[in-house]
C-alpha cells in the first residue's frame, strides 16, 4: 500500500470513530430527557470495551491468515491468528518494514467493531443497565463480530483482482459487500431485535408516547454520522482511487434519496415533513448504501435511497403490529435497510467494469449469492444474540426495575443528569 493511501485510511479511520459519538448524539436526541445519559454511556462504553478486545484478540480472530494452521478452532469460524494477540506481528512488522499500511488497516476495521456494536443499543434506550450492556457488548463482539467480520473482510485477491483466499461468504459464496450491510447493518438489526425480545417492552410502551426531547441534538447526530459515513464507505476501498471517489459520491446521493423520500412520505402521510423523519431517511439511504457503495452507479444510488427511505418509513411501525420494542428503530432502519441494499447489488450491481444485477444481465445468480449472505448473517447474529442476551437475563438482570424506569435511568445508573432541569438535586434560586 502507497504511503499516500495510508493516510487516507488513518483519516477515514478517524471519521469513523466519530461516527460513535454521533451515534450518541442521534440516540440521545431521540430518548426522554431522563434517558441521555444513560443512552450517551452506551456507545461510549461501546467505544472503551471494543477497543480493548479489538487489540486484545478481535483482529486475531477476524483477520487470521487463511491457510497458515497458526491459530485454534475452526478455520474460517472462530481461528486465532496467535501470533496477532496484542496485535503484536502488525507492531513487529510495521517496525521492521517502516509501513504502517495494515497497522492502519488493523485500525479501520476496529472502528467498524466499535459502531457496529454501539448501534445494537438503540434497541434497549430507556430501560437497560450500564454494566449488563457493558458484559453483552463484550460477549457480542468476541463471538458474534469478530467472527463475522471474518467471513466477509477478510479476504485477498491477486493481480486480477479475484479473491484467492478469504472469509468463506466472500470466497465461497460469492458474496459483495463494499463496506460492511451484513457484517455491520444486518448484524447491529438482526441483534437488536432479538436483545428487544428478550429484554422487552419499555413501561407504557404504545404509539406516540416516547417521543424524541431534544429534535436539534438528534440533527447534530446525523451531521456527524454522514460526515463519518464518508470515510466509513470510502475507506473501504483502502485505497484513494476511482472507486472510492464512486462510493464517496454514492454515498452522498443514497443519503440524499432517503431523506427526500422519508420527508414525501411524512408529507403525503401526515401532512407535514418532520426534522427526525429526515434525520431518518438521510441515515437509512446510507445504510442501504453500505454495502453497495463499490457496486452501483450514482443513479441507482440514488434510486436505492428513495426505494429505502420509504420502505424503511414503513418499517418503523412494524414493532406495534408485531408488538416488539425496539425503542430506536435499529431493526426497521438498520436491519431492513441493510437487507435492501444488499440485495439491491443482485438486482443493478456491477463488480468493476463486470455486470452482476440480474436487471442487467438477465442472471439471478448474484442475487441467490446476496440472498444466502443476508440469510446467513442474520439468522446467526440473531440467534447468538438471542442466547447471550437470554444468559444475561436469567443471571444479573439486563433491565432496570419499573420503578428505576420511571424515575429516570441517567440519576439511577450515572447519578447524573444530562440537564439540570431533571436533576432533582439542583436547587433554583432567585
Amino acid at each position: 500500500m502507497h504511503s499516500n493511501d495510508t493516510l487516507f485510511l488513518i483519516l477515514c479511520s478517524a471519521m469513523v470513530l466519530f461516527m460513535t459519538p454521533g451515534l450518541a448524539f442521534f440516540y440521545g436526541g431521540l430518548v426522554r430527557a431522563s434517558s441521555v445519559v444513560s443512552m450517551m454511556m452506551m456507545s461510549f462504553g461501546s467505544i472503551a470495551i471494543v477497543s480493548v478486545l479489538w487489540v486484545g484478540y478481535g483482529y486475531a480472530i477476524a483477520f487470521a491468515q487463511a491457510g497458515t494452521g497458526n491459530y485454534v478452532g475452526i478455520d474460517g469460524f472462530l481461528g486465532i491468528d496467535l501470533s496477532n494477540l496484542g496485535l503484536t506481528r502488525l507492531i513487529h512488522d510495521t517496525l521492521t518494514n517502516n509501513d504502517g499500511s495494515q497497522l492502519a488497516f488493523s485500525g479501520f476495521q476496529a472502528t467498524f467493531a466499535i459502531i457496529t456494536v454501539a448501534l445494537i443499543s438503540g434497541a434497549i434506550a430507556d430501560r437497560a443497565k450500564f454494566g449488563a450492556w457493558m458484559l453483552f457488548a463484550g460477549l457480542w463482539a468476541t463471538l458474534v463480530y469478530f467472527p463475522v467480520a471474518g467471513w466477509v473482510f477478510n479476504f485477498k485477491t491477486d493481480s486480477q483482482g479475484e479473491i484467492v483466499t478469504g472469509g468463506w461468504l466472500v470466497k465461497d459464496i460469492g458474496l459483495l459487500d463494499f463496506a460492511g450491510g451484513t457484517v455491520v447493518e444486518i448484524a447491529s438489526g438482526a441483534s437488536a431485535l432479538a436483545l428487544a425480545l428478550v429484554v422487552g417492552k419499555r413501561f407504557g410502551f404504545t404509539k406516540g408516547m416516547h417521543a424524541p426531547h431534544n429534535v436539534p441534538l438528534t440533527l447534530i447526530g446525523v451531521g456527524i454520522l454522514w460526515f463519518g459515513w464518508f470515510g466509513f464507505n470510502a475507506g473501504s476501498e483502502l485505497h484513494a482511487d476511482g472507486t472510492a471517489s464512486i462510493a464517496f459520491v454514492n454515498t452522498l446521493a443514497a443519503g440524499v434519496g432517503g431523506l427526500v423520500a422519508w420527508s414525501l412520505f411524512e408529507r403525503l402521510k401526515h401532512g407535514k415533513p418532520t426534522a427526525v423523519g429526515a434525520g431518518s431517511g438521510a441515515v437509512a439511504g446510507m445504510v442501504a448504501i453500505t454495502p453497495a457503495c463499490g457496486f452501483l452507479t450514482p443513479f441507482w444510488a440514488i434510486t436505492l435511497g428513495l426505494i429505502v427511505g420509504v420502505v424503511c418509513a414503513l418499517a418503523i411501525d412494524l414493532k406495534y403490529v408485531l408488538g416488539f420494542d425496539d425503542s430506536l428503530d435499529v431493526v426497521g432502519i438498520h436491519l431492513v435497510g441493510g437487507l435492501v441494499g444488499t440485495l439491491f447489488i443482485g438486482l443493478v450491481g456491477q463488480s468493476g467494469t463486470k455486470l452482476v444485477g440480474w436487471f442487467l444481465t438477465g442472471d439471478p445468480t448474484q442475487l441467490g449469492r446476496q440472498a444466502i449472505g443476508v440469510a446467513v448473517v442474520g439468522i446467526f447474529t440473531f440467534t447468538m444474540s438471542w442466547l447471550l442476551a437470554t444468559l444475561i437475563q436469567k443471571t444479573i438482570g439486563f433491565r432496570v426495575s419499573n420503578t428505576d424506569e420511571i424515575a429516570g435511568v441517567d440519576l439511577v445508573l450515572h447519578g447524573e443528569a444530562a440537564y439540570a432541569e431533571t436533576d432533582p438535586r439542583w436547587s433554583w434560586r432567585a
